[in-house]
């Protein structure tokens, strides 16, 4: 089986070694490619095609906003999960929109970390509930549309990081119908994601923490 290709991009080299390492030591992952700022990353992604990137947000050159936005542009389907300090709220919103698929904080233990890369790999979406909770303080709530019973199913599997595959064999539905039910979602909504859906859910208390 070939293991999952990890591509870290953050500025602090021990921060980086101490993730190589345990990221090295499972049989089913490995770290391909490293990066102390966005320039590097986008100078190497050409020719590194990772499966996952850890992205840091504060890095000196070329910031993790910048860097994301580029690489998407060129690569729209690659996964990144945000690394992030709980001071750097302010560009959650702006991270969430151009399309990321996970946040974690940079004090997570293992578990979390490999919890979130492999429901990333899996289709799905990861963040950190302390993260989710500094995004959705003090917001005001938006007005609630009107949900069908399988639209608020389909979201509450969403909210758990669940892919549109997972989600359709939880609910013994076909992919298709996983698909038409989440374009509803965020039409209803207004999200531009599957983190901008979660967001909205706790945020106007469809879905509990």
């Amino acid at each position: 089986m070939s293991k999952a290709r990890i591509f870290l991009v953050d500025d602090h080299r021990l921060f980086r070694n101490g993730l190589k390492f345990i990221i090295n030591e499972r049989n089913d992952m490995e770290v391909v490619g490293e990066a102390s700022n966005g320039k590097e990353f986008l100078e190497l992604i050409d020719f590194i095609k990772p499966d996952v990137v850890l992205m840091d947000i504060g890095m000196p050159v070329m910031n993790g906003i910048e860097t994301t936005k580029s690489v998407l542009k060129k690569y729209p389907d690659l996964k990144i999960i945000v690394l992030s300090m709980y001071g750097e709220t302010e560009y959650y919103n702006t991270m969430i929109e151009l399309g990321i698929k996970g946040f974690l904080l940079k004090d997570m233990d293992t578990q979390e970390l490999f919890q979130a890369i492999l429901k990333v790999l899996a289709g799905g979406t990861y963040f950190s509930q302390e993260l989710l909770l500094s995004i959705i303080k003090n917001k005001t709530p938006d007005v609630k549309p009107l949900l069908t019973r399988r639209e608020k199913d389909i979201l509450n599997l969403i909210c758990k990081g669940l892919s549109n595959q997972q989600i359709a064999e939880q609910l013994c539905i076909s992919h298709r119908t996983v698909e038409r039910h989440r374009a509803s979602l965020l039409a209803k909504t207004g999200s531009k994601n599957s983190i901008s859906l979660v967001v909205y859910a706790i945020k106007n208390k469809i879905i509990p923490l």
